[in-house]
């Protein structure tokens, strides 16, 4: 073996090493001046709603050269814990501090309400919110029985008072799922990404002034509550709607028989 020839291609190649080490280097220290050091940042995992809860399956640490951090970065998940996002991030974008704020007075129902438009809230149960199914930010057309008349089922009447209308919140669950302060939810759920119905018996609408008045008179003098019916959200359309009654839901046989019944009946009665 040629010893001589084995030192200088050890010696060639450590030169070769050495030069690609202070190339590198130089090509670091170059990139540091003219970038800065590197530094931690928080950015979009996914796509994150306004006002949407910020937690460590929705944000991650990135390390970036210092030039390309936003000011006002966060370093650590740990400082956006019990955080909201106060505009829609799209993912891979920073999170910054005027982006986020803490719950508040201005993260309440009232910011969701429109302007022009007012928030009331009535009850329901399972049957008439659709299996409770009905979540915030859903429409719906509401219906109601009529019963003028107190007793007589010639007169009732089940009539759709409300076409369009938008769910703001159900129970305490608002729009945009504005979450109550404190409350965590188990990682294991975070990761399904799934919906979570909570049982509520409550349902609050975004309706006009008029609207209003017209759901409280329904509330205080019928004895009745009123009915949801889940639409499309991209079904806007608002359509005459007859209402029904009795002679409706019968077939045509038995119409005209009840119609005499009735008739009869009234005249029994003086009516």
């Amino acid at each position: 073996m040629n010893t001589r020839a084995f030192t200088l291609a050890l010696v060639i190649a450590f030169v070769a090493v050495f030069m690609v080490y202070t190339y590198i280097e130089d090509q670091k220290t170059e990139l540091v001046n003219k970038y800065g050091t590197n530094v931690s940042i928080l950015v979009a995992k996914r796509d994150i709603q306004a006002l949407e809860l910020l937690d460590d399956q929705k944000v991650t640490v990135r390390t970036v050269p210092k030039s390309f951090a936003s000011p006002g970065r966060f370093e650590k998940i740990d400082e956006i814990e019990n955080k909201l996002s106060l505009t829609p991030i799209m993912k891979g974008e920073q999170i910054t501090k005027p982006r986020v704020t803490v719950p508040d007075v201005n993260t309440g129902l009232s910011n969701q309400v429109s302007s022009g438009k007012r928030a009331i809230a009535i009850q329901v149960d399972e049957k008439q919110s659709v299996s409770g199914l009905i979540k915030p930010g859903d429409r719906v057309d509401v219906i109601s029985p009529i019963d003028p008349t107190s007793g007589r089922k010639d007169m009732q009447r089940i009539t759709t008072i409300l076409q369009d209308v938008l769910v703001l919140s159900t129970g305490k669950s608002m729009t945009n799922s504005i979450p109550i302060y404190g409350i965590k939810t188990p990682k294991e759920i975070k990761k399904m990404n799934a919906q979570v119905y909570e049982r509520y018996n409550t349902v609050t609408l975004e309706l006009t002034p008029y609207e209003v008045q017209k759901v409280v008179h329904h509330l205080t003098f019928s004895g009745f509550r009123p009915w949801l019916s889940l639409r499309n959200n991209n079904d806007r359309k608002v359509v005459p709607i007859k209402s029904t009654d009795i002679f409706n839901v019968v077939g045509e046989d038995e119409r005209a028989e009840f119609k005499n019944y009735f008739l009869q009946l009234n005249k029994k009665k003086g009516q």
